[in-house]
């Protein structure tokens, strides 16, 4: 939720940039970002983990279960909205280490992006930044939903 949450704090000043100066910001983000959001499905993997440990058909379970579900529904508002306008704008960059591998990793086949028309770039940086939020959302609620089962 931390790495969505700053991005999310970040929109309001990114989207008064220019093209140019929106592009040069968005390299920043690499690969720092990509080690932090390693920590994602680690996160997602032990609550299952918990969620196999918890007694079925509690209220437990039941929290712990819509968590799941909010970080799954995160992770697919990554792999299908936001990494597809992440490979298409580091298609030509030189990244190196774990970015480089990230980045190259396309796991629906042949770069979403690539179409006969080159996308508006403000269309690319609105998918990308609302798909931060989005996540964002989702990573709260997951986590509002794991102090609940925590509290009760």
């Amino acid at each position: 939720m931390a790495l969505a949450l700053a991005h999310v704090l970040e929109l309001p000043g990114k989207m008064r940039l220019s093209k140019e100066d929106y592009l040069t910001v968005q390299r920043i983000y690499y690969p720092g970002f990509t080690i932090g959001g390693a920590s994602e499905p680690l996160g997602a993997l032990l609550l299952l983990l918990l969620l196999f440990l918890t007694p079925a058909n509690t209220l437990s379970f039941w929290l712990l279960a819509a968590a799941f579900a909010a970080m799954v529904a995160m992770h697919a508002v990554f792999w299908l909205l936001t990494q597809p306008v992440n490979n298409f704008w580091l298609k030509d960059a030189k990244l190196e280490g774990m970015g480089a591998g990230f980045f190259s990793h396309d796991p629906f086949g042949g770069h979403q992006m690539e179409t006969a028309v080159k996308p508006d770039w403000t269309m690319l940086r609105d998918r990308w930044e609302w798909s931060h939020a989005v996540r964002a959302a989702l990573g709260l609620l997951a986590f509002i939903l794991l102090v609940t089962e925590v509290v009760l």
